[in-house]
């Protein structure tokens, strides 16, 4: 069975999940709103209206897909960092974990960037919460892996390897083998410069 991905959770996609990866897809190209329910209906041969069916509304899709992406992140990266108790494996395994996403995920990257605004009070509440965990991951294991760092360093250090590692749907003058090689030296690098 392969690895589930942020939206889709078993070997075959169901309809709901279909749904969150088309207005993923949708949403990067257009923007929030510049994608209407019919828009992401026809995306996956099913009326507008039938999408309510599975969403409430287009808020909620958004809601569910940015919570899904930030519930991946964090299992996956803490799912990593207890793995071993090797401070620098830990810190490579983050790297190679978040370059594949980001390789794989573009366009999630790209709503995940552009419309945490567009979310709800709540939603945008639950998806800070489980992103500022994902980034105390990070900080824990800088922190263990570069003697004398500070927490703050760390902190500072994993937003900026977040952002360098986040620019790959801009930077696409590579192959995704040679630019995730570029992408794991350059976060390494500049993680290892801090001690």
């Amino acid at each position: 069975m392969p690895s589930p991905t942020p939206l889709v959770n078993g070997e075959k996609a169901s309809r709901r999940e279909q749904i969150l990866t088309a207005a993923a897809e949708l949403f990067a190209r257009h923007g929030f709103h510049g994608v209407g329910i019919d828009d992401i209906g026809a995306a996956v041969g099913i009326s507008g209206p039938a999408l309510y069916r599975h969403f409430r509304s287009k808020d909620a899709m958004l809601g569910e897909m940015l919570s899904s992406i930030s519930h991946f992140l964090l299992d996956g990266g803490s799912a990593r960092a207890e793995a071993t108790a090797d401070p620098e494996r830990v810190l490579a395994e983050l790297v190679d974990f978040h370059v594949n996403f980001a390789l794989t995920q573009p366009s999630l990257i790209t709503v995940q960037e552009r419309n945490l605004a567009n979310l709800t009070d709540a939603d945008r509440k639950q998806v800070r919460a489980l992103q500022r965990r994902y980034v105390e991951v990070w900080v824990r294991a800088i922190h263990d892996a570069v003697p004398g760092v500070s927490e703050r360093q760390a902190r500072s250090a994993a937003h900026a390897v977040f952002g360098l590692i986040n620019s790959t749907p801009y930077n696409r003058y590579l192959d995704d083998s040679e630019l995730a090689d570029l992408l794991r030296r350059l976060a390494l690098g500049a993680l290892r410069s801090l001690a």
